[in-house]
């Protein structure tokens, strides 16, 4: 075992995949599949904070899939990001356990109005809170993160040695959070990947758990499953 083991993860990323899938299977329309998947991340959301996880990110949705997929089923994700969004902000948990949120992502080129205000509420009652950190991604493709950050790099006019590591990290949408731990991924089929480069800079030594399970089905019992198994598995950080 490695003598750096850590007693919990500080950052876990959540690709919560089968959505659509779950629904399909039990003959529904997808967007009840997101909807469940709502209630799914509440309930993770809860254990993460017990067990003292300070930061976690969640995929709520990237910025090819809220472009691409049927009108009927986008319209209904932004209705339940805005139903969601508007609960967490009076959630007593807020204030309680100082959560800071984060939405992360293109999400102003696709969402009405009335849910990006709700957003910038969010952020704005949450900024200087330090418990906990949850980034909520949507719109969100990692392409598009490292795109941007090496437009702002190259902006500065930088000679190259002067551009390190921290350089990168600075420029990035998600410069406020720390490295990913571990990324769990739900409704593997057998293909476990990556998608778009999720995070692709602050994943770079993150172990990864795929399961089987879809997204509306994944329980608090095998959130704390995968990060047992994580916390069994020997980091080497590139060694």
């Amino acid at each position: 075992m490695s003598d750096n083991k850590q007693i919990i993860p500080i950052h876990v990323a959540l690709i919560p995949d089968g959505n659509r899938r779950w629904a399909k299977k039990k003959g529904l329309s997808p967007w009840v599949g997101h909807l469940w998947g709502a209630r799914a991340l509440q309930k993770i959301l809860t254990e993460a904070l017990s067990m003292k996880i300070y930061c976690v990110s969640f995929w709520g949705g990237s910025y090819d899939n809220l472009i691409k997929r049927p009108s009927k089923e986008i319209d209904y994700l932004f209705k339940i990001y805005s139903s969601w969004l508007t609960k967490l902000l009076i959630r007593k948990e807020l204030v309680k356990h100082k959560i800071r949120v984060k939405v992360i992502g293109r999400f102003k080129e696709l969402l009405p109005k009335e849910t990006i205000k709700i957003i910038n509420e969010i952020e704005k009652a949450t900024e200087k809170n330090s418990g906990m950190f949850l980034n909520i991604l949507i719109g969100y493709n990692g392409t598009d993160e490292m795109l941007d950050a090496v437009r702002s790099i190259a902006a500065k006019n930088l000679k190259p040695e002067e551009i390190t590591e921290e350089t990168i990290k600075q420029n990035l949408w998600t410069r406020n959070t720390p490295p990913v731990d571990l990324i769990i991924r739900t409704g593997e089929e057998g293909d476990p990947h990556n998608s778009t480069g999720f995070m692709m800079f602050d994943t770079a030594y993150s172990q990864y758990y795929f399961t089987k399970t879809m997204w509306p089905d994944f329980k608090p019992e095998e959130f704390k499953k995968a990060v047992e198994k994580f916390l069994k598995t020997e980091r080497r950080g590139g060694r």
